[in-house]
């Protein structure tokens, strides 16, 4: 059976987004309060994964390029579900191996994690843009959004359901829903836009993955829009981590969730996540409605202002003095965010080259996670040193030069 190109990434990404959320709405619970791990270990949780994507990233995206996109999301999707499983049954194998902890399995997982993840970045969105044309790629990145949000809400209720039953299901079910999409993946996956780069006589593997990976960085380094992206994906590395891995710390450790009946810890990240995702649903449907999302100029002016707002709404997060202080600053981010990630995706897609889509995307990608794993770090010794509000206005900090960025693009345009 043939399913349409734009049908299946719809279902990529609908699928992806609901194990995402099933996963990560109460993973702050399982990692904290099941196994106990202090912000510092968040920190280096995070590094590893970043590490991982930086060291395997540009391998992976020059496989895409040299032999497969299809073949690169398809690997991706069982390494993934792989590391996802690995930690839904930790409690299962914990202690089975002597001097191994808790805390090195999650190590082990986020590996597995980060490879998986270099096999799927770039190449998906290299292969969609093959499939469908440059054209309608800000219209479907738009789609994909509101696919992934709604996603998000039937995740957001799956989890806190799941977690109530024992903290390390989510992660199982994630897992597996993972490994599921791998197969249908396999099924229904058509390759038609893509051509593989021609082969010279003689060449080895290697010397053919080389090839592409000079090809890209060649690309980047002779266009200085390119430079800029890579400027922007540095410093949103750097200050991303700092929030991801702190905004569910801060919430449990210096603002507190009201004491109403009947309402768990567990239940107010399923509210405010699925809160996020409604709020996120509204203005995606607006953007696409009111917008010309495939228009350049257009996406710019949207990033600029909407990287503005993020650094007020983070600076306001990190400095709430109450519960409904932080709740109004964590959903205005989840808006933006909503908002932004498929702009960039746009931008970000509508400047690179077909034939080595998928490896400047991997070099985005891993300056991102260079971004994270210097960043990510030295944002938790602050919290750690200081407070949790300092990292937070830290990565606040961060975001300042890509808002420069986005300025002097719009100046020369």
């Amino acid at each position: 059976m043939v399913m349409n190109a734009t049908h299946v990434y719809m279902t990529k990404r609908f699928a992806t987004s609901l194990a995402n959320a099933t996963m990560f709405t109460t993973y702050a619970l399982y990692y904290i309060a099941a196994l106990g791990l202090n912000p510092f270990e968040l920190l280096l949780v995070g590094m590893v994964l970043e590490l991982s994507v930086l060291l395997f990233e540009g391998v992976t995206g020059v496989v895409a390029d040299t032999y497969s996109r299809r073949l690169s999301v398809i690997i991706g999707m069982f390494l993934l579900g792989t590391a996802f499983v690995l930690q839904g049954i930790l409690p299962a194998i914990d202690g089975v191996l002597p001097f191994v902890s808790a805390f090195m399995w999650v190590l082990v997982a986020q590996v597995f994690f980060g490879v998986g993840d270099t096999f799927v970045s770039g190449a998906d969105t290299a292969w969609i843009a093959d499939e469908v044309g440059e054209e309608k790629l800000g219209s479907i990145f738009m789609r994909a959004k509101r696919y992934s949000l709604l996603a998000n809400m039937l995740g957001i209720g799956l989890s806190v359901w799941l977690s109530t039953l024992a903290p390390n299901l989510p992660y199982l079910v994630g897992g597996l829903i993972y490994l599921g999409l791998g197969v249908f993946l396999i099924l229904f996956m058509q390759e038609t836009g893509f051509t593989p780069r021609e082969r010279e006589r003689g060449a080895s593997h290697w010397r053919e993955m080389a090839q592409t990976w000079l090809s890209g960085a060649h690309v980047i380094r002779r266009q200085p829009i390119l430079l800029l992206i890579l400027l922007v994906t540095l410093f949103t590395g750097a200050a991303s981590e700092g929030y991801d891995r702190l905004r569910e710390a801060h919430l449990i450790s210096e603002i507190g969730f009201p004491q109403l009946a009947g309402i768990s810890m567990a239940m107010w990240f399923g509210i405010i996540a699925a809160l996020s995702s409604l709020l996120g649903l509204f203005a995606v449907s607006f953007a696409e409605k009111r917008l010309d999302v495939n228009n350049g100029r257009v996406v710019i002016v949207g990033m600029f202002v909407l990287t503005a707002l993020k650094i007020a709404a983070l600076i306001s997060f990190a400095m709430a003095p109450d519960f409904g202080w932080a709740l109004a600053a964590l959903l205005l981010i989840g808006a933006i965010e909503s908002l932004i990630n498929p702009l960039y995706d746009t931008w970000l897609n509508l400047n690179i080259e077909s034939s080595v889509r998928a490896t400047v995307l991997s070099m985005m990608s891993q300056s991102n996670a260079f971004g994270q794993t210097a960043g990510g770090p030295a944002v938790g010794w602050i919290g750690n040193r200081l407070s949790i509000r300092a990292s937070l206005l830290t990565a606040a900090l961060l975001l300042l030069p890509i808002l420069a960025v986005f300025g002097r693009v719009l100046r020369r345009r």
